[in-house]
């Protein structure tokens, strides 16, 4: 079973694109929240530290930009 995964993004991002196209290839289902309307959103990102979008939120683990390597590890891709 996977943990759910929000993914907090900006339009017209490229990286933001990027993440969902990579989510998408390993058939995983996530919540997609745009960071320009959901201000509660913004704010939580923030407090993790992340400055800009993409963030994921896999379980309870943050993780700011698209690093696959800290997606992976934490999706279990090998």
């Amino acid at each position: 079973m996977n943990p759910p995964i929000a993914l907090f993004t900006l339009p017209n991002c490229k990286w933001c694109n990027e993440a969902k196209a990579y989510l998408k290839s390993h058939h995983f289902k996530y919540n997609e929240i745009d960071l320009t309307k959901n201000k509660q959103a913004l704010k939580d990102c923030q407090k993790h530290k992340c400055k800009g979008a993409p963030v994921f939120l896999i379980g309870n683990r943050w993780i700011c930009g698209f690093d696959k390597n800290k997606i992976n590890k934490a999706l279990g891709i090998k």
